[in-house]
C-alpha cells in the first residue's frame, strides 16, 4: 500500500484501522505537516501548502472521516485522532516534524505533543485553545447534532459559517466563504455528528502545556469568536518558548483570511528555528 518515494495529491496510507488521504509535496529534511479543523479537510491548507512547498517538504491529510479519509469502526476521541497522527507519521517513516494544527487540529496537535513529545521538532498553535468545552458549548454541540440528524445539514453549515470569519471576510472574500460552506456540506453526517460529540467530550490540557519544550508559534485572528484571543494568550503565558502573532481583521480561518500574514509569521518562525 505505501510508496514512500510516491509525492502528490490524494495519496492513501494504510493508518490504524483507515485509510488516509494526504498530499505531499515539495522538498526538506524536516516536513511540515498540516491539521485541518473541524468541520473541513486537507483542502483548507493550499495556500500553505502552495508557499511552503517551495522549500519545505509539506504534507496535508485527511481526518478520518474527513474529505477522502475513511471513518473506522474504533469509537472516536481526541486521543484516537493523535495516535492517527504519529501513526500516519511512522507509515511515511517521518521520526520527527514540524506540525501546524488549527482549532481542532490544535487539539489534535496538543494532544499528541503532551503523550509524544519526541516526535516533534517545532509545533504552530493556530486559532485554538487548551480548554475543554463547558456545559453551555456541550449543549451546543447536542443541539448541533440534533439538527444534523433532522436533515438540516445546511442550516448547520449557515451558523457555523456565521462564526468563524471575520466581517471583513464575509464582505471582501465571498470565494473563500462560499468554498468552506461547500466543504461542510460535502461532509459526511455521520462524521460530522461524531465528532461534535468528540469535541464535546475532550479533555482539558491546560495543566500539561507547560511541559512542552519544543519552540511554539501561536496564530490568532483578532476576531476569532469560536477560539479568542485570551485563549491564545493563556497558550502563550503558559508554553515556554512561545511566540504569539494576532492576525488583524481576521476570524477563526484566519490561514485562510488572510494568508499572506499567516503565512509571514511562519516564514520568520522557520527562519528562527533554522537559526
Amino acid at each position: 500500500m505505501k510508496n514512500l518515494k510516491s509525492r502528490g495529491s490524494n495519496l492513501f496510507i494504510d493508518v490504524n484501522d483507515i485509510k488516509v488521504c494526504y498530499d505531499d509535496c515539495g522538498k526538506g529534511e524536516i516536513p511540515i505537516i498540516f491539521i485541518h479543523g473541524f468541520p473541513f479537510d486537507k483542502l483548507m491548507w493550499q495556500p500553505q501548502l502552495d508557499l511552503f512547498g517551495k522549500n519545505y517538504r509539506v504534507i496535508a491529510y485527511d481526518i478520518r472521516g474527513f474529505g477522502k479519509s475513511t471513518i473506522g469502526s474504533a469509537q472516536g476521541s481526541i486521543n484516537l485522532f493523535a495516535d492517527d497522527l504519529v501513526k500516519f507519521m511512522d507509515g511515511l517513516e517521518i521520526k520527527k516534524a514540524i506540525v501546524c494544527g488549527l482549532s481542532m487540529g490544535g487539539y489534535i496537535l496538543l494532544n499528541a505533543i503532551i503523550r509524544y513529545p519526541q516526535r516533534f521538532d517545532a509545533i504552530i498553535l493556530s486559532d485554538t485553545q487548551c480548554i475543554a468545552d463547558s456545559f453551555g458549548a456541550k449543549e451546543k454541540r447536542k443541539k448541533a447534532i440534533s439538527q444534523i440528524v433532522a436533515g438540516k445539514i445546511n442550516d448547520f453549515a449557515l451558523g457555523f459559517i456565521a462564526n468563524i470569519f471575520s466581517d471583513e471576510t464575509k464582505k471582501t472574500k465571498g470565494d473563500v466563504v462560499e468554498k468552506i460552506k461547500r466543504t461542510i456540506l460535502s461532509t459526511r453526517a455521520e462524521a460530522v455528528t461524531a465528532t461534535l460529540s468528540v469535541l464535546a467530550e475532550r479533555q482539558d490540557l491546560c495543566s500539561s502545556i507547560s511541559q512542552i519544550e519544543v519552540p511554539t508559534l501561536i496564530i490568532c485572528g483578532e476576531q476569532d469568536i469560536v477560539t479568542p484571543v485570551e485563549q491564545a494568550e493563556f497558550l502563550h503565558d503558559t508554553i515556554p518558548n512561545s511566540q504569539l502573532k494576532i492576525i488583524e481583521n481576521a476570524g477563526h480561518m484566519s490561514n485562510l483570511e488572510k494568508p499572506d500574514e499567516f503565512n509571514m509569521h511562519i516564514v520568520e518562525f522557520l527562519s528562527g528555528i533554522a537559526k
